[in-house]
């Protein structure tokens, strides 16, 4: 048998034994009355992640840059949801949140899920663009969860960071992007370990995504990739689920963990493999 072959044996074999042992432990109940405070709520994900909340009956502050389309949001979670406490917090307000609200009020989780405009191309040596996305999909994360972890660890909270399959494996057209998601997995999985290692009780869970079929994200790649989306409704569930069971990493599709398996074991046969999905001409 050639590596490869073993490699994807060995593989299958691990998938269908966490298949065998692996017990869901998700408790709808636990998310009645939480305080959670999602960011990047208006659309796509976010959207969807706001909803699942508003069906479980959490307490939820939403947040993005489009206010009018955040109301449209908060509107419909209303209607969908077993608990009437809801609250926007527009972008312009995130340094009063950060200074007056968390220091007085308790935070269950918090759902870090905006991102800056994505260009989807070739590098073009746009240095300045690269460092505001830095800003705006990394640095900004790192402060609003420092800002947060005194409020969530004494109310036992939950970090959960919505990353990207980008942040694991770089792919073609997402030089600036990728960076951001490859700094997003090194500064949380290494806060993790010092959590853990100072006995502080908050949960660190590292969100990995596939393609999802967000319009702006089916904006980006049509005509490069030839990848079928996935659904952000299930992709929302499985951030909220994993966020609720405190798991140390969710991967939506679940196959992207065994995807991630063997491209660390064998990075350069999958590079063509990788590159034939993408349309360069």
């Amino acid at each position: 048998m050639r590596p490869l072959g073993k490699v994807l044996c060995a593989t299958g074999i691990a998938a269908v034994l966490i298949a065998f042992f692996w017990k869901d432990s998700f408790d709808p109940e636990t998310l009645s009355g939480a305080r959670v405070l999602l960011t990047g709520a208006s659309a796509g994900i976010g959207e969807q992640i706001a909803y699942h909340y508003a069906r479980f009956g959490a307490e939820i502050v939403l947040t993005a840059r489009r206010e009018t389309v955040l109301q449209k949001v908060r509107t419909n979670s209303l209607c969908e949801g077993k608990n009437k406490r809801f609250g926007l917090l527009p972008k312009q307000q995130f340094s009063f949140w950060l200074h007056c609200l968390l220091p007085s009020g308790g935070l269950d989780y918090l759902v870090l899920n905006h991102i800056g405009v994505t260009h989807f191309q070739m590098w073009t040596g746009d240095v300045e663009y690269t460092r505001w996305l830095m800003q705006v999909n990394f640095l900004s994360y790192v402060a609003l969860s420092t800002a947060a972890l005194p409020t969530l660890e004494e109310n036992g909270g939950s970090l959960v960071v919505v990353s990207s399959l980008t942040g694991r494996i770089p792919t073609p057209f997402t030089t600036s992007y990728s960076a951001t998601k490859f700094a997003l997995d090194g500064f949380f999985g290494s806060l993790r370990h010092e959590l853990s290692m100072q006995q502080r009780n908050v949960s660190v869970t590292l969100c990995i995504l596939g393609l999802i079929d967000t319009e702006s994200a089916l904006e980006n790649i049509r005509g490069k990739v030839h990848l079928s989306a996935a659904p952000a409704p299930e992709a929302a569930l499985a951030i909220v689920r994993g966020g609720a069971t405190r798991a140390r990493e969710i991967f939506y599709p679940s196959w992207l963990q065994q995807l991630c398996c063997l491209w660390a074991l064998s990075p350069s046969n999958g590079d063509w493999v990788l590159q034939s999905f993408y349309n360069y001409s």
